[in-house]
């Protein structure tokens, strides 16, 4: 069984997505971001960054105690190795996985995160930030969409990067990103989309935003 400590962002999406993908026994424990349940001791002892989401596995393939992971991606590496599905073995298709992984990771999650706030959350209207992180995330999603460019999924088959992917672009009509102008992406997008797995790991707790 593995715990799930949760709350319905795209970063907390990603970890249900795999969840439901690898067909995993889970429990999903919510974490209130908006209360500041991140910050009580019990989560940063799990995640010591105060970040969602974060798993505990109690039944770890060694047989010893449970398992704690933070960190979204780490956490779609642990699930992928632990299920042997969604990352190539082969050291090619697993690297260029990884890559891709990384590049959300690094990239596509924090810009689209830093445009969100500025656009949608930010207290003072800051013209320089909107701007600057509008031209980052329009950038990447240019990346992505020359990536997809007769590809059916980001990297080989379906994989990790794709769930880790998806749940950012998600947010595109609340960032008012026009898909119409990366078309790749909207048709990757579209496509995932129809996935059972991926709808029931994205709707995981959609009555806790109230």
């Amino acid at each position: 069984m593995i715990d799930l400590l949760y709350w319905p962002t795209p970063n907390g999406w990603k970890i249900a997505i795999a969840l439901e993908e690898m067909e995993l026994a889970y429990r999903m424990i919510p974490v209130d971001i908006g209360k500041g349940a991140q910050f009580e001791p019990a989560f940063l002892a799990v995640s010591p960054n105060n970040r969602i989401p974060a798993i505990v596995d109690q039944d770890p393939d060694d047989g010893g105690p449970p398992v704690s992971v933070f960190e979204s991606g780490a956490i779609l590496v642990y699930l992928a190795e632990k299920t042997g599905r969604f990352l190539p073995a082969d050291p090619r298709g697993r690297s260029e996985t990884l890559q891709w992984l990384m590049w959300q990771m690094g990239g596509l999650g924090p810009m689209l995160g830093q445009h969100g706030h500025f656009k949608l959350y930010a207290r003072d209207r800051i013209p320089y930030a909107i701007e600057r992180y509008r031209a980052e995330a329009e950038r990447l999603y240019g990346v992505l969409d020359r990536r997809l460019a007769g590809r059916e999924f980001v990297a080989g088959p379906y994989s990790i990067a794709d769930m880790a992917c998806w749940p950012w672009v998600v947010t595109h009509k609340a960032q008012e990103i026009d898909l119409a102008v990366f078309p790749n992406v909207r048709r990757w997008y579209d496509a995932l989309k129809e996935r059972p797995a991926l709808r029931r790991g994205y709707q995981l707790g959609r009555e806790l935003r109230g």
